[in-house]
């Protein structure tokens, strides 16, 4: 059986699932065994920030590398060592597109922090406490002066039509859905796979050293990248089709590589 020696996993639906907002009780005790006994390095891929992640991680969040806002940002032993940027106009375009269209509300990430510009308590107050987002509550969202490099649509109510942001933006941004209510504007060539691309350059480790588990369309690209995806059983049948297994759990799986009991690909 052959140990990863990157095991990527996606967040939300996936290591995450029913909603849920924190981790299981041993899932960062079951990545530190792998990375004492293996020297596996366990890389959280989200679409999420930088600090949400490491307070998500907390018990071993110094041992393992960061992949957030969907590839643009890679962090490894707290270096910034990839990082994606879009063209400032378009950027201010997409986001007076988001204004103006009723029921949505913009999330403009910055490396350490997320710009809200929003009255609406309950998406503050879920970004703040739910999420455990850094946050910069602004008057005017086009006063921040970080480069762009990633931009979401927040939709209360679940995300209506993606179509109709694709069909408006979809030349110029990657465009993906993150989640029930989340839909991603990342620069055109920027997935999860980049990010991993980013990492598996710096590490000089293969992709095919390399194990990922995923559920949506931000993972497809990832999926693709590695040589072992591993679908969880809710996953969207386009990602269980790129997947050589599934698994009710990843907790389940990793359990398996430590016993010896777990994947030949």
């Amino acid at each position: 059986m052959r140990i990863p020696k990157v095991i990527a996993v996606d967040l939300d639906g996936t290591l995450l699932q029913n909603g849920a907002m924190t981790l299981n009780d041993n899932t960062c005790g079951l990545m530190h065994e792998l990375h004492e006994k293996y020297g596996t390095l366990f890389v959280p891929t989200s679409g999420r920030q930088y600090s949400n992640l490491q307070i998500l991680f907390e018990p071993i969040k110094d041992e393992i590398a960061y992949i957030c806002e969907n590839g643009c940002l890679t962090f490894v032993n707290g270096k910034l060592i990839h990082q994606e940027v879009m063209k400032r106009e378009d950027g201010e375009e997409l986001i007076r597109a988001i204004q103006e269209r009723d029921g949505c509300d913009v999330l403009l990430s910055g490396i350490h922090t997320s710009y809200l510009c929003t009255e609406d308590q309950d998406y503050i107050e879920l970004m703040s406490e739910g999420l455990r987002n850094s946050l910069t509550l602004l008057d005017d969202i086009f006063s921040t002066t970080e480069p762009y490099f990633k931009i979401a649509v927040y939709e209360k109510a679940g995300l209506s039509d993606t179509n109709y942001w694709k069909e408006w933006f979809g030349s110029r941004f990657n465009v993906v859905a993150s989640g029930l209510c989340w839909l991603d504007f990342m620069p055109k060539h920027v997935s999860k796979e980049s990010g991993l691309r980013a990492l598996s350059e710096y590490l000089k480790i293969a992709p095919e050293d390399m194990m990922a588990f995923g559920d949506h369309e931000n993972d497809r690209e990832m999926m693709d990248f590695v040589g072992c995806p591993i679908a969880v059983d809710n996953a969207i049948e386009e990602i269980k089709a790129k997947s050589l297994f599934t698994t009710d759990l990843v907790e389940h799986s990793l359990e398996r590589i430590l016993s010896r009991e777990g994947y030949d690909w």
